[in-house]
């Protein structure tokens, strides 16, 4: 298995700096074609007494437009040493920005995006994250400022279909890592079924030539911050696991793993729903 084509996602307005350095680094590796895209919404406008002017409409456009070749630039000098093909994908979309790149999609085998940058929230230019891992059919690699290239790999292993989903996806990263560790976090008794269960993942990984240990641990009741601490402990620059095992509004209203992974602090994280 490889990644025959990435498609990396550009913020309109940022330098996208690290995404576009992870980007690169992967298609080299895999001597894979990229698409860049980007996409803005129109102006928002609400329908009431006021009026808005026609020159101000006129100049956000023309400030998009300049946006979206600015993005382009920036792609196309990153990706300069890349041998693989490049495309690129700039449009302003009446639809989410989320729902554009996730229809667009069809042709990549996986997504790069950044974080949400911490400006206040555009709604003209905001992806957003969950509705992509959700809407896309991709698993969706979260590049973080400062993330580092995908050398050292933690696999948070539930035993659900979205964690299954997931490392299949991610062997094409998992064949290339120098490290592989995958961690189950369990209740007390249940640490004999949860080591059972690692090596029947362990012994599927190795037979498709990934070397990996394995880890059965006691949650201690905050699983994200407990894997983002082994993940620290072991300097992993990547964790995999599968997205929105509970429902969505579950996670969000109180919290939970696919929140923090989609919110990534100094290493990236692939996801798959």
């Amino acid at each position: 298995m490889t990644y025959s084509t990435l498609m990396v996602q550009l913020e309109l307005g940022q330098p996208n700096t690290d995404v576009l350095r992870i980007t690169a680094d992967l298609a080299r590796r895999f001597d894979a074609a990229v698409i860049g895209i980007a996409a803005c919404q129109p102006m928002q406008m609400v329908v009431g007494d006021g009026y808005i002017c026609g020159d101000l409409i006129a100049e956000n456009d023309q400030l998009v437009v300049a946006e979206l070749d600015a993005a382009e630039q920036q792609f196309r000098t990153a990706m300069a040493g890349c041998s693989g093909a490049l495309s690129w994908q700039g449009n302003l979309s009446c639809s989410s920005i989320a729902d554009y790149i996730a229809r667009a999609a069809r042709a990549a085998d996986l997504i790069v995006a950044g974080t949400a940058p911490d400006a206040p929230a555009d709604v003209q230019r905001r992806l957003s994250l969950d509705d992509l891992v959700m809407q896309s059919g991709r698993p969706l690699l979260v590049v973080p400022p400062g993330a580092t290239l995908l050398q050292r790999v933690l696999v948070g292993w539930t035993d659900t279909r979205e964690t299954r989903r997931a490392i299949v996806d991610a062997l094409p990263v998992l064949k290339m890592a120098s490290q592989v560790e995958v961690v189950e976090l369990g209740k007390a008794g249940d640490q004999d079924t949860a080591r059972a269960r690692l090596d029947d993942v362990c012994g599927w990984l190795r037979r498709h030539g990934v070397e990996c240990t394995t880890v059965a641990t006691l949650s201690n009741g905050d699983d994200a911050r407990q894997l983002q601490d082994i993940a620290a402990a072991q300097h992993s620059d990547v964790i995999v696991a599968g997205a929105f095992g509970h429902s969505r509004l579950l996670e969000w209203v109180l919290g939970g793993m696919t929140r923090s992974l989609l919110a990534p602090v100094g290493r990236c994280s692939l996801l798959s729903h």
